[in-house]
């Protein structure tokens, strides 16, 4: 066997990069998809050639071995447990489940039927990513004390068409956007040991503003949108924590980090590119670019860029090609489900803090992940060519 056939099971907003990424790299075969609303499931396979079949049918095709759960949270857990016992591989978007004992179950269930288990996010195997672990690993700021972490917009019921979900239990900036954070600080640091966090909720209602047939609706906030945390590695740095979809315009970088030698800015965690920003004893800051480098070429357009015209590194599948060269190949399993369970525990443990107003001990740990290398990285990619014009 050379490649996994791959099935989607959930057809919502986030599938349609998957599906135009999955057959670009090495490794996977797009096979088909399943959606509880059987007409979407059919327009994303009509669009991409594929078959649209009921999730219980996907689930029982001897030739589907790696199953992308794409659902919202709070099913993440039936639905990948369901395609584990079916014996299929599972790739799961963040975050790995709703509940921490269910993603320690799913873990479990993996590892015993000697089964393969991601999570998402990749975004720190990409170009931006590798080149800031480079510059760590290579001592280019010393040993890492401190640093920040700061996601902060106004939520997401302005381009979301159906965005109450966010603000219910399982969702909230820390479950929805703080893996993206949390995956590239493990990936520099290490695992975290202990946090301490307080949290807020700004807006008790929200009003959806997008362009959708739920416009107007108004939608009671159940989760806080502000969170603020220290987080303690078991390396002994100490990182500044915020999360919130109560600011309407910031300027801090998204990550920052702060060690003996100098200190490094790293680009949005959200995507894989960017540049890296580095300073050393103080000097002036010099950014490093990874456009160039695989899997940081721009080939994707943010709403109200120029058309035509790619602006962002968006190789999200990413994570579903290292997992298929683990079971092909027996590399490293980098984006897995033992990092998305550690990054599970530390976020369910900021919100149980910030509650109770107690520090919580994080008891998962883990070895940050494998380095990949550029080279290997171009192995895994086999669509257009990395060029800085590919669109």
């Amino acid at each position: 066997m050379n490649s996994l056939n791959v099935g989607i099971i959930g057809c919502g907003n986030i599938s349609g990069i998957y599906l135009q990424n999955i057959p670009a790299y090495r490794g996977l075969t797009l096979r088909a998809c399943a959606d509880m609303r059987p007409e979407v499931a059919q327009a994303q396979a009509s669009r991409h050639g594929i078959e649209a079949m009921a999730v219980d049918e996907l689930l029982a095709r001897d030739d589907i071995d790696l199953v992308v759960n794409l659902t919202v949270p709070a099913a993440h857990f039936g639905v990948s447990l369901a395609a584990l016992s079916a014996g299929k591989h599972v790739f799961s978007e963040k975050p790995l489940a709703v509940d921490f004992e269910q993603g320690r179950k799913l873990v479990d269930e993996a590892e015993a039927r000697g089964l393969h288990l991601g999570c998402a996010p990749d975004t720190f195997l990409g170009a931006g990513g590798r080149l800031a672990r480079k510059l760590v690993d290579d001592g280019a700021i010393g040993r890492i004390l401190s640093g920040t972490a700061f996601l902060m917009s106004h939520g997401m019921e302005h381009w979301h068409p159906d965005p109450e979900f966010f603000f219910k239990p399982g969702g909230g900036p820390i479950l929805d956007m703080a893996p993206y954070y949390l995956s590239t600080l493990v990936n520099l640091i290490g695992p975290v040991q202990r946090v301490f966090a307080m949290s807020s909720i700004g807006y008790p209602e929200r009003i959806v503003t997008a362009e959708s047939p739920r416009k107007g609706h108004r939608i009671t906030v159940e989760t806080p949108t502000h969170v603020t945390a220290l987080l303690e590695f078991a390396s002994g740095a100490q990182v500044t924590f915020c999360m919130s979809w109560d600011v309407w315009k910031h300027s801090h970088p998204a990550i920052e980090i702060y060690g003996s030698e100098g200190s490094l800015r790293v680009p949005d965690p959200n995507f894989f590119g960017g540049h890296v920003e580095v300073t050393e004893r103080g000097g002036d800051w010099r950014a490093v670019d990874s456009g160039e480098m695989p899997l940081g070429v721009p080939n994707w357009r943010s709403p109200n860029w120029a058309p035509d015209v790619p602006n962002k590194a968006n190789y999200r599948a990413l994570g579903l090609a290292d997992l298929a060269s683990a079971v092909l190949n027996g590399t490293p399993h980098r984006s897995s489900g033992r990092l998305g369970l550690h990054v599970l525990e530390v976020m369910h443990s900021i919100l149980e803090g910030a509650a109770t107003g107690q520090p919580r001990a994080i008891t998962t740990s883990l070895e940050r992940p494998a380095t990949l290398e550029d080279a290997d990285a171009s192995i895994l990619w086999k669509g257009p060519p990395q060029t800085a014009s590919a669109a």
